[in-house]
């Protein structure tokens, strides 16, 4: 399976990339995480509860980060163990490019595979669990960013002003003569 996408953040470059790296805030974010647990430099254990089509089961595995570029960008290497229900494993490139002052755009690639039960249910639902997965991550991501960095709301446009009398009178002055041919 392979799933590429961007977002956009409501933060800044150096801001999205604590976040990503806090990982209170990753364990909040992602759907079914229980626990998201150092165990060394950039080494995570992981425990969370999936579904997958009729496949639902809790997973254990671990998360390695590497070829750390802050605050542009590093490599996720994972894997996990679902008992009967299967594992999976994979790499995740995550790449970070500002846009402007509190705007930051998220690249991703992710390249993983599953076997066991989950592998026999199909590719297909398979890859639509992980859109999902995706999609559920970046809403509460992007809501969690919004909390801790106070993002405003996008200010309304301001009304548009209206024209000077004498400005305003000329002008319906002229588009009357166009269409009347009194010009």
């Amino acid at each position: 399976m392979q799933l590429t996408g961007q977002e956009t953040l409501p933060v800044a470059q150096a801001q999205a990339w604590a976040a990503l790296n806090d990982t209170e805030m990753l364990r909040a974010a992602i759907a079914g995480c229980e626990a998201l647990t150092p165990l060394a430099e950039g080494e995570y254990e992981v425990l969370m509860a999936v579904a997958i089509g009729p496949v639902k089961a809790k997973f254990k595995g671990k998360l390695k980060l590497s070829d750390l570029k802050p605050p542009t960008s590093y490599q996720l290497a994972f894997e996990g163990q679902g008992g009967a229900a299967g594992h999976g494993k994979g790499q995740a490139q995550v790449r970070l490019e500002t846009l402007g002052p509190r705007e930051t755009l998220l690249h991703y690639t992710v390249v993983a595979t599953v076997g066991g039960k989950i592998a026999q249910i199909g590719s297909r639902l398979v890859d639509l669990a992980a859109q999902k997965m995706a999609a559920d991550f970046f809403a509460a991501f992007n809501q969690a960013l919004q909390a801790r960095y106070a993002v405003a709301a996008a200010a309304a446009p301001e009304p548009a002003k209206p024209l000077p009398k004498r400005l305003l009178d000329w002008y319906l002055g002229w588009l009357g003569r166009i269409f009347t041919g009194k010009i």
